[in-house]
């Protein structure tokens, strides 16, 4: 099988939208995979699935689902007939019958993680201030800005409702661990990713990698396409 004939969907977590693949987008467009970004409304986690499925629809062949912080939640839920291969960038990955909440505050976070609560219309906003100290402390000035004001807040119907079994029990999967992350602890990274016994690569990246260490994430997205290739 070549390389073209596989499609790679990345699904972007809370806080952030499709243009925070960018880097990973064009490394791998520039190696021919058909690669696209799929939007999440962030409105529930059942909403969620359903517009990443629509995005699957206008794929073709295998699929290698990646996703960033909340949407490893997402990928895990999506109709598996043609998923082959799961890729986690410092993401969640609740089991059958957990909510994503509980994966994230199942430890202490750290010192510097924002304090989240949700608005009147129950959206939790990430603080404007939080994507310097803990989101993306690794980024320029100039990608925190854009980070900042491109970012989508997440339900409280997205991590407080338990999900179902998750693809991770089925399908090969990889695990980016973000040692220096600030907003989900990298213990609870290892401890998750362990679970679901993925192939585990861990580097001194902050939440935020797939703007901050592209390579890292294509290498890994590669490690993943070639499992399914053999090339």
């Amino acid at each position: 099988m070549a390389i073209k004939d596989v499609s790679v969907v990345l699904a972007h977590g809370a806080w952030a939208d499709g243009s925070s693949w960018a880097r990973v987008i064009t490394a791998l467009k520039a190696e021919a995979v058909n690669v696209s970004a799929a939007p999440l409304p962030l409105t529930s986690l059942a909403g969620d699935v359903a517009a990443l499925n629509r995005s699957l629809d206008r794929t073709e062949g295998p699929i290698i689902l990646a996703g960033h912080a909340y949407a490893g939640a997402v990928i895990a839920l999506a109709r598996p007939e043609r998923v082959k291969a799961l890729v986690y960038v410092t993401a969640l990955a609740p089991d059958e019958g957990e909510k994503v909440a509980d994966v994230f505050y199942r430890l202490e976070p750290h010192p510097q993680a924002p304090k989240l609560a949700p608005d009147s219309n129950g959206l939790i906003w990430l603080p404007e201030a939080a994507f310097a100290t803990a989101f993306a402390p690794h980024a320029s000035a100039g990608d925190r800005a854009v980070l900042a004001a491109v970012q989508r807040p997440i339900s409280l119907d997205c991590i407080t409702v338990p999900v179902g079994r998750p693809l991770w029990k089925d399908v090969p999967s990889w695990f980016l661990v973000a040692e220096d992350d600030r907003m989900i602890v990298p213990e609870t990274q290892r401890y998750m990713a362990e679970r679901m016994k993925a192939k585990i690569t861990a580097h001194a990246v902050d939440h935020t990698p797939s703007v901050t260490a592209p390579g890292a994430v294509v290498d890994m997205i590669r490690d993943a396409i070639r499992s399914i290739t053999g090339n």
